[in-house]
């Protein structure tokens, strides 16, 4: 399995390429900013865009999105919760960061849907909490989730944003993402990967 990830705009957020091995086609999860710095990556390792997976619909994960869709043609999947958030550039915290940023997808999902892009099996884990339609992408067959900014290394997303709730972010974690084995590896929103064993070991905020 290929995972590449390059980290993009202010807020410095982790954009992910990825895609099984031996596919012609990726998948960027988190589009965030910098869209010709993305696609830039993905042209380098010999790919083209067949979806972009958004974990949830704040300014600093969705900016490159439209840009990457006009430019590639791919689909675009969040989740159902997440629509007004995608749309309300007051919802997404854009109009703090003193710009409108309104975004839909091409297919919403929920709890246990499967996406089948490049090659892999996206399991949807919805985890409410960072905001209200937050959602990780479980690849099992590779022991891989894409947490977004539900879990971090020792850490969690911040709950005082629009639809955010810290009682419903830590139900997400220990009855959805502990409930993973401890061999998972966790690709997050921000900062450096780690595991679901180790977090249930350290992360002090669970």
């Amino acid at each position: 399995m290929f995972v590449k990830y390059i980290v993009v705009g202010d807020v410095q957020t982790n954009c992910y390429i990825t895609a099984a091995d031996g596919s012609k086609e990726c998948v960027i999860i988190d589009p965030g900013d910098q869209p010709e710095d993305i696609l830039s990556e993905v042209r380098k390792n010999g790919y083209t865009v067949s979806a972009i997976l958004l974990t949830h619909g704040h300014f600093d994960h969705i900016l490159a999105v439209n840009d990457i869709r006009k430019k590639t043609g791919c689909r675009v999947y969040a989740g159902e919760r997440e629509k007004e958030l995608l749309k309300e550039p007051k919802l997404n915290v854009s109009v703090a960061h003193r710009m409108v940023v309104s975004e839909t997808a091409d297919v919403y999902l929920n709890e246990g849907d499967i996406v089948n892009e490049a090659g892999l099996s996206f399991k949807v884990i919805s985890t409410p909490g960072h905001t209200i339609g937050s959602i990780c992408y479980y690849i099992e067959d590779e022991a891989v989730l894409f947490s977004g900014d539900t879990l971090f290394e020792m850490s969690v997303g911040r709950t005082d944003l629009p639809t955010g709730s810290m009682g419903n972010l830590v139900r997400s974690i220990k009855e959805k993402l502990y409930t993973l084995p401890n061999d998972v590896t966790v690709y997050p929103g921000h900062g450096p990967s780690t595991g679901i064993g180790f977090e249930k070991k350290n992360n002090m905020f669970v």
